[in-house]
């Protein structure tokens, strides 16, 4: 009994794991891996902790700052005593003794210094800093939100490369069936072997169109895996929605309200708007130089040494001494610095407000060329959906004049490739309208769902 116990619970263990690595990802598992795990968006986040470090230094600027100072010495003095006496002559001379004497001697410091005042170059720095921890952080959220494009663009293109797949295969087992009617046609004398030779040959370039939508799916999956961070050799497959015609041919948002909406939502857009004012904050922090630095410090100290009589607490008793001081410092001529650094950040301040025109016509561009595409891309799917059941009853027709003699090889093949096309056109056209539709309610300010 308890062996049997061991197995189910052994096979029950193997089941979870092959369960765990045949699992299939939808576009929201794959989104919410990649916020947690892609490697680009963690050092993104990193960024962003150092510049909440840096935000804390430049608070604990405006405080006053203290430190302990010791330093202990030893003294070596060979001569330490001399005496005079006057010789026969009457002349005075002075003997110097040779006793070695090596004496120590300790200092002990408690100093405290805090810069009053500086031209509030301290105060605009740590307003910096906040703003800069801003900025850091609407990076983080742009690097996330890039990823989350990548992904849908990867993810429906990997829709696109699995129906394209089907489509495939159902040309070549149209076109083996067209081969085996053609060989029992020959041994008939009703075709010849010349047109057999073509219908081998198209069998031949559907088997290489198979195979390459064969391989641009790998391809597309395999990197989705690396924006996930996914291991190479784990197993990863994506669920296949239904994609409807309402999905595809939904209400298009207006162009100017996506930019509107957009302009108030997206990260970029706020990140460059704190750099104006970061850079108008450093324009202040410049002229700071230009004013006088106020400071205050303070010292408790004493000291002790072997060559001083009483014992160590005595010693740092009798030497003990305090002081406190205010001083000033006048900047009068410092070679342009100060002005130097004013005019540079008035310069980062017209570029920052640049730098924010750019960035709106960028995202304007980027709308306006999603708007566009699925304005275009459904135009396109209702003319090629109809164009497919054209083609399938005209391929339908000539297939069935061709097996009774009516047509020749080369119109049945005419009609199979252009139905083939009209289905790769519908399905470019339906995957593209999705895939803009998607994004654009996203940059609108919604989440992104199929």
């Amino acid at each position: 009994m308890k062996h049997r116990l061991i197995i189910i619970s052994a096979l029950l263990l193997v089941g979870e794991v092959l369960q765990a690595q045949t699992k299939q990802w939808n576009l929201q598992d794959c989104l919410d891996y990649a916020l947690k795990n892609n490697i680009q968006l963690q050092k993104s986040r990193v960024t962003l902790e150092g510049s909440k470090v840096d935000t804390k230094s430049a608070k604990a600027a405006l405080f006053p700052s203290l430190s302990f100072s010791t330093s202990q010495g030893l003294t070596y003095t060979p001569w330490t005593e001399n005496a005079s006496f006057v010789n026969e002559s009457g002349g005075t001379m002075t003997a110097t003794s040779s006793s070695d004497k090596i004496t120590g001697n300790g200092t002990y410091g408690l100093n405290a210094s805090w810069t009053l005042w500086n031209g509030n170059q301290n105060r605009n720095n740590l307003k910096q800093q906040k703003l800069n921890e801003k900025m850091a952080q609407l990076d983080t959220e742009q690097t996330a939100n890039s990823i989350q494009e990548e992904i849908t663009q990867d993810y429906v293109q990997i829709l696109y490369e699995v129906e394209e797949i089907k489509i495939a295969q159902s040309a070549l087992e149209l076109s083996k069936t067209e081969r085996e009617r053609g060989a029992e046609m020959v041994k008939t004398g009703s075709l010849a072997k010349a047109d057999l030779a073509e219908l081998e040959a198209q069998v031949t370039q559907d088997q290489y169109t198979l195979v390459n939508a064969q391989s641009l799916l790998a391809s597309y999956k395999l990197k989705l895996k690396q924006l996930l961070e996914i291991d190479g050799n784990q197993d990863f497959d994506v669920v296949i929605p239904d994609v409807n015609d309402e999905q595809v041919l939904a209400t298009i948002p207006l162009l100017n309200d996506v930019y509107q909406s957009s302009l108030n939502a997206r990260p970029e857009i706020k990140s460059s708007q704190l750099s104006i004012d970061y850079a108008n904050v450093a324009i202040k922090t410049a002229k700071g130089g230009y004013f006088p630095t106020l400071s205050l410090s303070a010292g408790l100290g004493s000291s002790d040494g072997t060559a001083m009589s009483g014992s160590l607490y005595n010693q740092l008793k009798h030497n003990f001494n305090s002081s406190v001081s205010l001083s000033i410092s006048v900047p009068i001529f410092d070679n342009r610095k100060n002005k130097g650094n004013v005019e540079k950040a008035k310069l980062n301040y017209i570029t920052s407000q640049l730098d924010l025109q750019s960035t709106q016509k960028t995202l304007y561009s980027t709308i306006e060329g999603y708007w566009q595409d699925a304005t275009t891309s459904q135009m396109k799917y209702i003319a090629a959906k109809a164009n497919v059941e054209s083609m399938q009853t005209s391929y339908d027709l000539v297939s069935e004049q061709f097996r009774v003699g009516l047509k020749n090889v080369v119109d049945m093949l005419t009609g199979k490739n252009n139905l083939l096309s009209a289905q790769q056109s519908m399905l470019q056209s339906k995957y593209t309208s999705l895939l803009n539709l998607t994004l654009l309610r996203f940059y609108q300010g919604g989440k992104i769902s199929i």
